[in-house]
């Protein structure tokens, strides 16, 4: 699998801003997370620069304007992070962690329903 880049959990929030929207410039995804973040300006900034030097996130330059867009796909980002924690908690097994979360208790029946399906579709 490709090597991806460490993303820390504020910078997955920034990302998050470029996948559903991209290219943006740094007031565009500031003003997008002020309404969830409690991130000054600079913070932003500091983490959008973080991920330019992580080769996660690019950006075009027009005069004073930088206009920001990821580089990597948030499916695989998603499944890359999916295995690392996997193989961090579970030893790689992925039987054990389906165990403990079909044991919880907060899912629903509908929950379920969907994950019976899923898992005879994969059987078929």
């Amino acid at each position: 699998m490709l090597q991806f880049p460490k993303i820390s959990d504020s910078e997955w929030e920034v990302m998050k801003v470029l996948w559903l929207a991209s290219p943006r410039t740094a007031n565009e995804v500031i003003e997008v997370l002020q309404d969830r973040k409690d991130w000054s300006p600079k913070t932003v900034r500091t983490l959008l620069n973080r991920l330019v030097e992580k080769s996660a996130v690019a950006y075009n330059q027009v005069q004073r304007v930088y206009s920001y867009y990821p580089l990597l796909k948030e499916t695989e980002c998603i499944q890359s992070e999916t295995q690392s924690f996997l193989s961090k908690i579970y030893g790689g097994a992925l039987k054990p962690m389906l165990v403990n979360f079909l044991k919880d208790d907060k899912l629903s029946k509908e929950d379920l329903e969907e994950l019976k399906g899923i898992l005879e579709q994969r059987r078929d």
